[in-house]
């Protein structure tokens, strides 16, 4: 079964505000075997629904998607279900997952704690 990973992003008209997302997916790209690919909720490209129709159009049969988000909004908790329910209903041969948003896994929990802690001059506690 072919695999791919969505790296979900709101998005934004300001290619500043794209930039580092970017720069993180080509980062990761490079240093994972996995076929990944970045997409925007809205207001960006590529987006969510033409990431899905070309992993679909390549054969693609399963994909994760994985939110760039601190936590679960209104957008995760309605906007992007919706979305990735009528991208499964119109790609019936690829499985779409929503993943929980990065902002919860305790490794990120750590990671930003660390930065904040560098910046105050101070060592991160576990």
């Amino acid at each position: 079964m072919s695999y791919a990973l969505i790296l979900l992003a709101h998005g934004s008209s300001d290619p500043n505000w794209r930039a580092p997302f970017e720069h993180f997916a080509k980062a990761l790209t490079e240093r994972l075997s996995t076929p990944l690919r970045l997409a925007y909720m809205e207001l960006s490209e590529p987006s969510l629904e033409s990431t899905v129709a070309e992993l679909a159009a390549a054969g693609v049969e399963r994909a994760e998607v994985l939110p760039l988000f601190f936590a679960a909004g209104r957008h995760l908790r309605r906007d992007v279900p919706g979305q990735v329910e009528a991208l499964t209903a119109a790609h019936p041969g690829l499985e779409l997952t929503l993943l929980s948003p990065v902002g919860e896994h305790p490794a990120f929990v750590e990671a930003l704690a660390a930065v904040v802690a560098e910046q105050a001059g101070e060592s991160a506690r576990s």
